[in-house]
């Protein structure tokens, strides 16, 4: 039988180019330099992910990529005003990672709690040689292989034990360049047994050049453990970003995620969860807000690995102009993860008939004392209600707002944050505000 060599596309051959010319300067030798080499040979060998694979089949980057951008280079100086404007005034200790770096000169002086200690991602590996890279879910991934090769910086977080801090902690990811460019961050935030934090993440840049980003957050909770994680995706228009979020959650342990997509021309926001400790509960859930071309792939992986814990997945869209949006939620209950109680639930609201979702709910259940279910809808808005809030004296427009509003507000309400919570709101507001 002849062997078959697959034919790599302008991306995947300058990619490979890219790591020649850059592994040199890459930071992090050692185990690290072994980590990199490895990721990218099975870059390498499997290529962008694309339809045929099917937890990707939506969103082929084999032709949604069709060219990789340099690294992105230094920072240079913090510009005047908010590095994440839709979180302004919510009061916050900010880490900022800039063109795929971090940055103390661009970071909040004030972020002193002492709860929290932070560390430069590759001085942290450095004096922490135990800890490994990689151990957390989602690691099977192309993207994540991606990340691990070009990875050039980021933060390690470490809350302690029992630490109940007071302010979130926000990580900024900026990109600061004129020109198109490619970052790949890497950040670890282990939050040890008994702590609680409130953990921002939001992703910002410039309207003009269509940037690549290609994140990567290891997320551990200890026993007894609180985290809420709250995702903000405002790119500029023209950006490709794939986000992976990797969570190892304890015993007893509470997580809270959501996810916030308001900007880029093509996101992928995947995140994988474990729950390995019994006695844990864990809510995840999103909303979107897009229109004209963007592309928002929302793809969710919860995993039990022991009993007695639950899970909820709760995702919206609201889809406008020629938007797509998907969403791949997947509960797996490993055997002998008996009393498990998981549900997922998304919903698609289309503002035009050139709007499309897809949604993909799934359950793979190999235990039999469990309480699981799935479901999943799309459609228009109800014309009964538009129709009762214009026969109350309401504008069309304003009418379709008031509806709108009230679909994505049930999740935005969830979080526990006030001014978190009040931020997207207003983001969303603006957002219907804007349309035609």
């Amino acid at each position: 039988m002849a062997d078959v060599t697959p034919i790599k596309t302008a991306a995947e051959q300058a990619l490979s180019a890219a790591f020649a010319a850059a592994r040199p300067t890459l930071p992090g030798k050692g185990s690290v330099d072994a980590l990199r080499e490895a990721a990218f040979e099975r870059f390498d060998a499997a290529g962008l992910p694309h339809r045929r694979v099917e937890e990707w089949k939506y969103t082929d980057l084999r032709t949604l990529m069709r060219e990789a951008k340099p690294l992105a280079g230094p920072a240079g100086a913090k510009p005047l005003g908010d590095i994440a404007p839709i979180l302004r005034g919510v009061e916050a200790d900010c880490i900022a990672i800039v063109n795929g770096r971090y940055e103390p000169a661009w970071s909040d002086a004030k972020a002193s709690d002492p709860g929290v200690a932070i560390d430069e991602l590759f001085k942290f590996l450095a004096d922490n040689p135990r800890y490994r890279l990689g151990n957390v879910p989602g690691t099977d991934d192309p993207a994540y292989w991606l990340n691990t090769a070009f990875m050039s910086g980021g933060v390690a977080l470490r809350v302690k034990r029992g630490a109940a801090v007071a302010r979130p902690v926000h990580i900024a990811h900026v990109f600061s360049g004129d020109t198109a460019a490619a970052m790949y961050p890497r950040s670890v935030v282990i939050v040890e047994p008994g702590a609680q934090v409130t953990l921002v993440e939001s992703f910002t840049g410039p309207e003009g050049p269509d940037y690549q980003v290609n994140s990567a957050l290891e997320l551990v909770i200890g026993d007894g453990a609180r985290v809420d994680h709250i995702k903000v995706g405002c790119d500029g228009d023209p950006a490709l970003r794939v986000s992976t979020l990797g969570v190892t959650v304890g015993a007893k342990a509470t997580y809270k995620d959501f996810a916030f997509t308001l900007g880029g021309a093509v996101v992928r926001n995947q995140t994988f969860v474990r729950f390995a400790g019994e006695g844990s509960e864990g809510a995840i859930d999103g909303a979107n807000l897009l229109k004209g071309r963007q592309h928002v792939d929302n793809t969710l992986v919860i995993s039990h690995a022991v009993g007695h814990c639950i899970s909820r997945e709760r995702f919206k869209s609201v889809l406008d102009d020629e938007s797509h949006g998907i969403f791949q939620g997947k509960i797996i209950v490993e055997p002998h993860a008996q009393k498990t109680d998981g549900k997922m639930m998304t919903r698609a609201l289309l503002l035009s008939d050139e709007a499309e979702a897809d949604n993909k709910p799934e359950l793979e259940i190999f235990a039999d004392d469990v309480v699981c279910g799935h479901g999943a809808t799309a459609g228009a808005l109800d014309p009964g209600l538009k129709f009762y809030l214009m026969s109350r004296g309401i504008p069309a427009k304003e009418a379709e707002a008031l509806l709108v509003q009230a679909f994505i507000a049930e999740v935005i309400e969830e979080i526990a944050h006030e001014g978190i919570r009040d931020a997207l709101t207003f983001a969303a507001l603006k957002w219907l505000g804007s349309r035609p």
